[in-house]
């Protein structure tokens, strides 16, 4: 997973210091209010000052719409993205109760203090063939405005930026997934999941409600 680091340390020096330019530019302002008539040098000062906080701020805005941070973990023998966007947090499994009457692909509901939260075991969701032993003792815990629930996970890898357009569209028999829970594969072979699809598919929405 080097290049997750090395995505991870680009992702960090890209990181804009707005404090510091607003600052900048509140200072000038100051000087503007004070001042009726500036130097030429101020203000060349002024307009370059205006140009990089315009430029910092493109800059920023192009970075958001190209690059997705997702969250790369291991399940059974293959490795899984989702972006960060749709996750509420990490737990550690160490205990579940089943629940009687349900799909297969419910584990069954965990306590994240004092919260009920029903697992998910995408392995057999997406009735994937059972390949490696997994170790299972991660819960990634996926939300939007109206859904809320885990997935089960091997290993956490940590979090990475991808850029759009190194998202290849995959095929449909990418290991078995419908094309409509994926988002692509990167060039690492991360699987993308399509969390918002995830979260809105009925079978999982009828069953929560039902718990």
């Amino acid at each position: 997973m080097k290049k997750i680091q090395n995505e991870q340390e680009r992702t960090e020096k890209t990181k804009i210091d707005w404090d510091g330019i607003k600052s900048r530019i509140n200072s000038l302002h100051e000087m503007l209010s004070k001042k009726i008539i500036l130097s030429p040098e101020e203000k060349r000062s002024i307009l370059k000052a205006r140009a990089q906080a315009l430029a910092v701020e493109k800059k920023d805005e192009t970075f958001q719409k190209e690059f997705i941070e997702i969250v790369v973990f291991q399940l059974a023998a293959e490795t899984y993205g989702i972006e960060s966007t749709f996750i509420r947090e990490v737990y550690p499994l160490h205990d579940f109760t089943t629940l009687p009457d349900t799909p297969p692909f419910i584990l069954g509901i965990v306590n994240v203090r004092g919260q009920i939260v029903s697992v998910i075991d995408l392995k057999k969701f997406f009735n994937l063939p059972e390949k490696g032993l997994g170790e299972l003792n991660k819960v990634i815990i996926l939300h939007n405005e109206h859904m809320e629930f885990g997935i089960l996970a091997d290993i956490i890898y940590g979090t990475s930026s991808v850029l759009l357009a190194d998202i290849q569209a995959s095929p449909v028999s990418t290991n078995g997934i419908g094309a409509g829970y994926l988002r692509g594969v990167t060039g690492d072979h991360i699987i993308i999941l399509d969390a918002k699809k995830i979260l809105e598919d009925e079978k999982i929405i009828i069953h929560q409600e039902a718990d």
